[in-house]
């Protein structure tokens, strides 16, 4: 659980994104919806951070109205980074602890998983360097052969 930043200022959200949250909430045992939106605006900054072409269009289609502007808000990074440098990268943007950020991850990243659906996220993966899948609770793809 990350910090309370974004807790002072409530806001009202969508029905699509106040599902969203209650997913995240949810399959991270978050004990306030405050903490589950903070976790999404980070991973999914995160995500921005690394997605890139179509596959970052079609995301950013598929998510609630306020989940996607967070996505869409970031400037791609010119170093991609694996699944572990990712959670590594968040863990230090945050202050919190690695163990703690690799929660947000899976239980965000199973939020915007039920809101791509499988073939998106598969696409997204190939993309994405190494180690990715497990944040999304997948085996890792194998290469083509």
């Amino acid at each position: 659980m990350m910090s309370d930043r974004h807790a002072l200022s409530p806001q009202p959200y969508g029905s699509a994104y106040e599902q969203m949250l209650e997913k995240v909430r949810h399959e991270g045992a978050y004990p306030t919806r405050e903490e589950a939106d903070e976790a999404v605006r980070l991973v999914l900054a995160g995500l921005g951070r690394q997605l890139t072409g179509d596959e970052r269009v079609e995301l950013a289609a598929c998510l609630p109205l306020e989940a996607a502007r967070v996505l869409t808000s970031q400037v791609p990074d010119i170093r991609p980074l694996t699944g572990w440098a990712f959670v590594k990268d968040l863990a230090a943007r945050t202050g919190a602890s690695q163990a703690t950020t690799r929660w947000d991850t899976g239980s965000v990243f199973s939020a915007v998983s039920a809101c791509a659906g499988p073939a998106l996220i598969t696409r997204i993966l190939r993309q994405l360097p190494t180690g990715w899948a497990l944040l999304f609770c997948r085996a890792e793809l194998a290469p083509a052969a």
